[in-house]
């Protein structure tokens, strides 16, 4: 038997890094028949020399599994390639823990910090290897941080968890598997940010691939860029990195090499049908008796136009493990009466998001009377209080849940009755009175003018894969209308959604799901509670100004947003949990009192469905973006029988 090496840390003097014990395997590894065949024909070397010195070894949900089959899966629409982070590509340096109680080494050996979490030491796993077989190593690490991180004129954005005190961290290469990350302050949450869902980029940046995009590695790189249609290098390194956001990432993602358990051989976008993705034979994980992970040969996703597809096609077996955009309250029991037909069962999502849906005005709006009122608290206040949310909880959601603000759950510790509870009482004659003193003036049809005179029109712009934003939206439109407002709803695509929402500011409202209702993932993503990211759609400009001040389209927040984000940066300023906690409670107050987004409910427990074939699998999960369900969980191990 073989034992691993392995060193514990904490994040300061906070035990939020939970490290399972490792287990042991055999001696002599094994890998499926098909690279058994590759192998005997030359086309790759044999598994000893594919596998790093220390591979990390994976114990399986149930038990060991068998190789073979294909994992049949779907993709809605052209903007949900973000799905993909919750199926194959979560391979972050360091992994949540399957029940999220905090993080465990995964493409990082190992992971040590000193006493002031100010110097982090990580050290990569001697012999690993990139999809292709190239080595990954610290070069790879440079490489990103030299170009992605640092170079401004490749513009990328984000990478947050990197700075602290607003100032980028330094890294300091060691030797091929070691470097170390040191912040100006302490940055308490670090460990934290490297594991939440596509977070990490320095395992996705092969520099031995994409050197030949820039132009400090290849002098050439404008000469490729117009051979590959575009007019600079800049633009073409920027498509070939794929940073700007999730879809982009995986659209060039056959050509791109890659340490996940699966590679694509047909990317999204390059077939309408559907796209492909077959085993890495250079996966560096293994089970407990030695064979080399992934089980399953392939991830097959069909391309569907909406959901009421994939409903009718998970109901006829077509889908073996899925729950976005399917698992819904009103589909549960059409679901579940298909059960024995398509052969699945269900499996059990906690709820870990913030609001079942999240209604989001533009406060950088730019048009001015619009962002003038839609900045007025009571304006917003006044359209929670028009909404009947018993009714669209027992119409829409089943009956499943209460009337709630996006909050943190009650049982949490970081409970804020406040945030929870405000301007959640049904009262229309309450809500009229309100919205008399701020547009009193109506037109012929009882809809109530601007400053300016005109009608104040709300449109909400969905994401029309959202089926249960379409069935509220139904139904709140007529209670907006009751008080005087002319709401209209305009669904699209989802990457048109994503590309108005997140980077426009002409768009009236949205709304949402995601976000946190509770502990470590509140302190993460804080979105409707101050805005430190592009999630915080309610101030595109504000969280800009957080994130990149020099940008041209940041704007400086009023003083008690300011006030908040400052906040934040004292919580990541912090180690100590009950410290950080203490902070994260301030926040949490400074959320109800500039009310800056309203719901409907918190979340009931939700489901998915699986196939009865399907083995290895988790039947309890969270329910989160950040914790990118059932990533967390080790697909790797699901296997057929």
């Amino acid at each position: 038997m073989i034992k691993l090496k392995r060193r514990a840390f904490l994040a300061g003097t906070s035990a939020v890094l939970v490290l399972p014990a490792l287990p042991a395997f055999a001696a002599d590894f094994n890998e499926a028949d098909i690279l058994k065949d590759k192998v005997s024909s030359g086309a790759i070397p044999p598994l000893k020399d594919r596998l790093p010195e220390n591979p990390l070894v994976i114990k399986p949900v149930e038990s060991v599994g068998k190789y073979g089959g294909d994992w049949n899966m779907a993709l809605v629409g052209g903007g949900s390639l973000s799905m993909l982070f919750r199926y194959q590509a979560y391979e972050p340096l360091l992994r949540y823990t399957p029940d999220w109680s905090g993080v465990t080494p995964n493409v990082a050996e190992s992971f040590e910090v000193d006493a002031e979490s100010k110097v982090y030491t990580v050290r990569l796993r001697k012999g690993m290897k990139w999809s292709d077989g190239h080595p990954y190593t610290t070069a790879d690490i440079k490489f990103w941080y030299d170009t992605v991180f640092s170079d401004k004129r490749v513009a990328f954005v984000g990478q947050d968890h990197w700075k602290s005190g607003g100032k980028p961290a330094m890294l300091d290469i060691v030797d091929e598997q070691t470097f170390k990350v040191t912040f100006e302050k302490p940055n308490g949450l670090f460990p934290l940010q490297v594991a939440w869902a596509n977070a990490d980029q320095t395992t996705r940046c092969p520099k031995h691939y994409l050197e030949q995009f820039h132009i400090d590695y290849n002098p050439k790189a404008d000469e490729l860029a117009r051979q590959r249609g575009f007019e600079s290098w800049i633009a073409s390194f920027q498509a070939a990195a794929g940073f700007q956001d999730d879809n982009a990432f995986f659209l060039n993602s056959s050509k791109k090499p890659c340490l996940h358990a699966w590679m694509f051989i047909i990317a999204p976008g390059e077939n309408t049908e559907r796209a492909v993705a077959e085993r890495n034979p250079y996966y560096w994980k293994v089970d407990t008796e030695g064979n080399q992970l992934p089980y399953m040969d392939r991830i097959i996703y069909q391309m569907v136009a909406d959901p009421q597809v994939l409903l009718l096609k998970a109901m006829q077996g077509e889908v073996d493990l899925m729950d976005q955009y399917i698992a819904t309250p009103n589909n549960k029991s059409v679901l579940y009466d298909a059960r024995a037909q398509g052969d699945y069962d269900f499996y059990t999502l906690t709820s870990t998001e913030a609001n079942v849906m999240n209604f989001i005005f533009n406060l950088n709006h730019n048009d001015e009377t619009k962002r003038k009122l839609f900045r007025n608290k009571d304006f917003r206040g006044a359209l929670s209080t028009a909404l009947d949310r018993q009714s669209l909880i027992d119409a829409v959601l089943v009956g499943q849940g209460a009337p709630a603000q996006p909050s943190i759950k009650k049982e949490d510790p970081l409970y804020n009755e406040q945030l929870a509870t405000q301007f959640t009482a049904y009262d229309v004659d309450k809500a009229n009175a309100m919205l008399d003193q701020i547009v009193p003036k109506r037109d012929d049809q009882n809809f109530r003018l601007d400053e300016e005179g005109r009608r104040l029109t709300i449109i909400f712009e969905i994401d029309q894969a959202r089926a249960v934003f379409l069935d509220l939206f139904q139904l709140v439109i007529p209670m907006f209308q009751a008080v005087g407002i002319d709401a209209q709803m305009r669904t699209m695509d989802r990457s048109l959604w994503e590309t108005r929402v997140r980077q426009g500011r002409d768009f009236d409202a949205t709304a949402h799901q995601f976000g946190a209702n509770g502990g470590v993932a509140a302190m993460l993503d804080p979105r409707y509670y101050v805005p430190t990211d592009a999630n915080a759609m309610y101030a595109p400009a504000w969280q800009l100004w957080y994130r990149d001040r020099g940008n041209a389209n940041a704007e400086e927040p009023p003083v008690e947003t300011k006030s908040q984000l400052e906040l934040y940066d004292k919580l990541k300023a912090t180690s100590d949990p009950a410290g950080q906690r203490e902070v994260m409670k301030q926040i949490l107050q400074g959320a109800a009192d500039n009310f800056y987004v309203f719901g409907v409910s918190l979340p009931p427990d939700g489901y998915g469905i699986v196939k009865n074939s399907m083995k290895n699998i988790t039947r309890t999960m969270p329910n989160s973006f950040g914790w990118p369900t059932p990533a967390p969980t080790m697909p790797e191990q699901f296997y057929k029988v």
